[in-house]
């Protein structure tokens, strides 16, 4: 008895003498539930994909990295709780959040605790334009998306009725502003400029008030559920309006929410990654889980990338240092060569046009 019991003590020691292997914690935050749960699987199977590759390779300075995902609802009260949360977990970097609304309240959480913050997602201007050194994102403005927008109604549509539509969210009302701006500098004036209500099932009345109003083509500034429902009510009054939207329709489930009334809309959005020689094998194994990296999830995985490569350029994980490197240097990533400017803006922003064609997006040719 005597003995197992000093076995036992040893081996209680031998957990204190010898801790576990240390790990480092990063963080996602998205919109997991609800309308946008789409989007956030992808940038959850992005981080988490990148975070698999990078821990088979040795992790970071020698340590195994671990994701905490949290939901914030696309919300900006919840974004703010999940970013206290992640903090609170020991969080050194976040992968988040998509949604304009959530990223730039959460960001001054993620300032306060010295944590890293790389968008895949928010497009809005005030994003980075607060002044945040830890504040960074992998996809372009909407003060540059709203330009291409804008320039595009003017060329192809401005002899026609124009209606710009947005749901009064930071991204929507943002993108519509922007490209509202653009269009009035090439000296077209939309016929219709309002708002609609997000979170509807049923969007027959807007449509009926654009039919009447006799509009050709709608720009709609808004997330890709509601968008979806516009053009699928514009096809069930056999209404052949040409509906325009933004970097939100970048996934799978506005044409399975459209329906056939999909065909035919077009968008902005980032140059597919899909199609990049750097991202190839990640597509694969991406594929071979049965799982499209469509949208945000290269991007996602892109955001892991330059964390992990800053983090081993500058030999720390302390966040002054980490900055440094990502403003200083250029990486390879996913989306090809990266690097970012003073305010932690893409230095190279490109935004191409896609249309939906056969239940996917396309480029247009």
């Amino acid at each position: 008895m005597h003995r197992v019991v000093t076995i036992a003590v040893a081996a209680l020691a031998a957990i204190y003498i010898c801790p576990a292997q240390a790990e480092v914690v990063i963080g996602v935050s998205a919109a997991m539930t609800g309308r946008l749960a789409w989007i956030g699987e992808q940038g959850q199977r992005g981080a988490e994909m990148a975070v698999a590759d990078i821990n088979a390779a040795g992790g970071v300075l020698g340590q195994q990295v671990r994701v905490i995902n949290v939901d914030d609802f696309c919300d900006p009260e919840q974004a703010v709780a999940a970013a206290k949360k992640l903090v609170a977990d020991g969080v050194v970097f976040v992968v988040g959040h998509y949604c304009s609304g959530a990223s730039i309240p959460a960001s001054k959480v993620y300032e306060e605790a010295a944590v890293l913050q790389i968008s895949p997602g928010s497009t809005n201007p005030l994003l980075t334009e607060q002044g945040r050194d830890n504040v960074f994102r992998v996809i372009g403005r909407d003060d540059k998306q709203g330009i291409v927008a804008g320039n595009y109604l003017a060329d192809e549509w401005g002899e026609k009725k124009i209606a710009i539509l947005h749901d009064g969210t930071t991204y929507g009302m943002g993108l519509a502003g922007e490209t509202r701006k653009q269009l009035n500098k090439r000296g077209v004036t939309e016929a219709v400029y309002d708002a609609y209500t997000p979170a509807k099932n049923d969007y027959s009345a807007e449509i009926a008030a654009l039919q009447a109003a006799g509009i050709a083509v709608l720009y709609v500034g808004g997330y890709h559920a509601e968008v979806a429902l516009i053009v699928r009510a514009a096809r069930d009054r056999a209404y052949a309006l040409q509906v325009i939207s933004g970097d939100a329709l970048a996934t799978e489930e506005f044409a399975l929410i459209a329906g056939p009334g999909a065909e035919g809309t077009l968008f902005t959005f980032s140059a597919d990654p899909r199609r990049n020689p750097e991202a190839a094998p990640v597509v694969e194994r991406f594929r071979a889980e049965n799982f499209e990296p469509a949208g945000y999830t290269l991007l996602s995985y892109a955001a892991v990338q330059l964390w992990a490569q800053a983090v081993d350029k500058a030999a720390s994980l302390e966040l002054p240092a980490v900055i440094a490197t990502l403003r200083g240097q250029e990486f390879d990533t996913v989306l090809g060569p990266v690097d970012f400017d003073d305010k932690g803006d893409l230095t190279n922003q490109s935004w191409v046009w896609y249309v939906w064609r056969g239940g996917e997006y396309v480029p247009v040719e």
